[in-house]
């Protein structure tokens, strides 16, 4: 009986030591993608520090973003390129509101707040502070291999582009039927007017 419960124990410490062992490598992959993530918004997000873009990520990663664009395969440079634009158009900054970690995968909550100065953004909506979340995967080196982006883009100035796109589909083809209406009118009384006159 003691034999028995001696090797229960051993058993019992084994398994316990061995889940705490694999709970704790988890939990120290989960807490270094947290801090590449983190580090990747401080860089490029939030200050201009964007030539650091190949530290974050694989040299291709796949990207699912709001509206058609999905499970696009897209070089690493291109957040490079995303970053600048926003910070050649205005000053760009954020703070996290808070990370999940699930494995190879880090969650993002954040606010994106963006003060224009180039003329083009001001007209397209001003300042902007929108939430973001943001799902990234990660690869066992640590890169960043595939991001998943869900943005509120109705308040943004995106929002004014596809009003104003919805304009142009509907009022463009009314001034141009009201401009033919108007110039046969014209054509039509020019007419009539030159028949009066010969009548008479």
């Amino acid at each position: 009986m003691a034999l028995k419960r001696s090797i229960f124990l051993m058993f019992f410490i084994h398994v316990a030591a061995s889940s705490a062992q694999s709970g704790s490598g988890a939990s120290e992959i989960e807490t270094r993608n947290k801090a590449i993530a983190t580090d990747f918004y401080e860089s490029l997000w939030f200050s201009d520090n964007t030539e650091r873009y190949a530290k974050f990520f694989h040299d291709d990663y796949v990207v699912h973003d709001t509206g058609d664009r999905k499970g696009v395969t897209e070089p690493a440079i291109e957040q490079k390129l995303i970053a600048d634009f926003f910070h050649e158009n205005g000053v760009m900054t954020g703070e996290i509101d808070y990370q999940i970690a699930d494995g190879a995968l880090v969650a993002t909550r954040w606010l994106w707040r963006f003060e224009p100065s180039s003329l083009m953004f001001k007209v397209m909506g001003g300042s902007d502070e929108i939430p973001i979340i943001n799902v990234f995967r990660f690869d066992s080196e640590g890169k960043i291999v595939e991001i998943w982006n869900h943005r509120h883009d109705i308040d943004t100035g995106a929002a004014n582009i596809k009003l104003l796109k919805g304009l142009a589909i509907g009022v463009v083809p009314t001034l141009v039927s009201l401009i033919a209406i108007w110039v046969y009118r014209r054509r039509w009384l020019q007419v009539k007017n030159e028949a009066s006159a010969a009548e008479s």
